[in-house]
């Protein structure tokens, strides 16, 4: 049998991943050839970079495929707190890793039409922009699996309760982008900046929680 605190630092190791896998394929790949509003520029950038584009669509499955194990990690860690929640985590996180897979669809389309003659500059970047919607509208379930896992460590005393709340509140704040991002295009960019703040630290705070301590150690019965 695995012990709590192995387990929790594997599912750590994947969150880590997770996170180096998707910023340098967002962050560092889509960014680099993406210039918004400008076809020619983005479809001449996919063509000369067309061998990193192809690894940050590596990148970006190898992301989908961690963030399952990372699911069946936590599953399996917490499970004995709440089975309904923490299938449900589960299942949001399964949702969310195929939503991941199914919008390089777009990613792998713009590839396809900027290196092909036949098709113009305007849809590599429209495919390019797709994708950037899909990866708003991905959020929701990016949210929607912390809001289990929020509510597991606020029942479990295998981690703080503080981490708990944020975690809800991060949920709630990954799901509330995409609907700014939709009903509100006017606003802000400062609005969604600032939305990000309590996703970024969740996700951060619960990766560097399982790293670095794992989880608390069981209070003997008894103990004061």
């Amino acid at each position: 049998m695995t012990k709590p605190t192995t387990l929790a630092r594997a599912a750590g190791l994947l969150y880590l991943a997770l996170v180096v896998l998707g910023t340098w394929a967002e962050l560092v790949v889509r960014d680099s050839v993406h210039v918004p509003g400008d076809p020619a520029t983005t479809a001449a950038n996919l063509v000369a970079h067309e061998a990193l584009f192809r690894w940050g669509l590596a990148a970006d499955v190898l992301m989908a495929v961690v963030f399952a194990f990372l699911g069946l990690a936590l599953h399996r860690l917490l499970h004995h707190v709440d089975e309904r929640a923490a299938t449900a985590l589960l299942v949001f996180v399964s949702v969310g890793a195929g939503s991941i897979l199914l919008n390089l669809a777009f990613h792998f389309g713009a590839l396809r039409v900027a290196t092909d003659p036949a098709y113009s500059d305007d849809l590599a970047l429209l495919l390019l922009d797709l994708h950037g919607y899909g990866y708003t509208l991905g959020g929701v379930f990016f949210g929607l699996w912390l809001l289990p896992m929020g509510y597991l460590a606020l029942r479990s005393a295998l981690f703080p309760k503080a981490l708990g709340v944020l975690l809800v509140v991060g949920g709630f704040a990954w799901i509330a982008d995409p609907v700014i991002a939709f009903a509100l295009p006017g606003a802000p960019g400062l609005v969604r900046d600032l939305v990000s703040v309590p996703t970024s630290l969740a996700e951060f705070g619960l990766m560097l929680y399982l790293l670095v301590r794992g989880v608390r150690s069981p209070v003997p019965a008894g103990a004061h």
